[in-house]
């Protein structure tokens, strides 16, 4: 697996007339893995989102190359999901796969089988009737990567895939994105939780807004550059506060 690279040419991203991520330039080389971190109000999700193709450039560009919708896929963060709708595991698992085959054709053996296989391969081998609703919060994060396995995506988008979950399943969870990598797709992972980026994460891009430094993480992350995240949101933050 072979996707292009992913490349940011001036991209500026708003709510309304708020700017979310201003000026962003830099690519996501093919088969590289890049944690995206930063403060809360930085941008990432909505950088993420405009990744996918769900939320529209302002000003800028994504070059995407001969990537199609299909190619990429988004975890959301977990509490975006709603538990409530009477869902099955496998229902959830089953929408990675509508993305190719489109959402009203039937299911076939081969198809029914890869969503046990999906559950398997995330620890929930049997529970594919299993309501979202009765499962826990890491249980939930296990199907919704059951998802992306089904979906067989080249890019991963992942927002806080670790958020809400114990250590064993964050374990494993990074093990499959460790796979995915070593597959040669493409992932890209919001994180909160930098010993772990440093740890994992051979690329790193530090986001306030605006760029703060984009590159191998051990040069991303140094105190100087966390300190300027800092002092640049509350800067944006201020100008958002005049301008209301």
């Amino acid at each position: 697996m072979s996707p292009p690279a992913i490349t940011l040419d001036h991209l500026t991203l708003r709510h309304g007339s708020q700017p979310a991520v201003c000026g962003l330039s830099g690519s996501f080389p093919p088969g590289s893995l890049t944690a995206v971190v930063g403060p809360n109000g930085a941008g990432k999700t909505t950088l993420l989102r405009a990744l996918a193709g769900v939320h529209p450039p302002a000003e800028g560009r994504i070059d995407r190359g001969r990537l199609a919708v299909a190619d990429m896929a988004l975890l959301p963060q977990s509490n975006a999901f709603d538990r409530a709708f009477p869902l099955s595991c496998r229902d959830v698992v089953a929408f990675g796969l509508y993305s190719r085959s489109g959402p009203f054709r039937a299911l076939q053996p081969a198809q029914h089988a890869a969503i046990d296989a999906a559950l398997a391969a995330v620890g929930l081998p049997g529970h594919g009737s299993r309501p979202i609703g009765n499962l826990s919060a890491g249980q939930l994060q296990r199907v919704l990567f059951a998802r992306l396995i089904a979906q067989d995506a080249a890019v991963l988008l992942l927002d806080e895939p670790f958020g809400a979950v114990d250590v064993t399943t964050a374990m494993d969870l990074l093990g499959l994105i460790q796979d995915w990598h070593a597959q040669g797709r493409t992932v890209v992972a919001v994180l909160h939780d930098l010993d772990l980026v440093r740890d994992a994460f051979p690329s790193t891009l530090l986001l306030a807004t605006e760029q703060v430094a984009w590159g191998p993480t051990a040069a991303v992350l140094t105190e100087a550059n966390r300190r300027r995240a800092g002092l640049l949101l509350r800067g944006w933050a201020g100008q958002r506060l005049a301008a209301a």
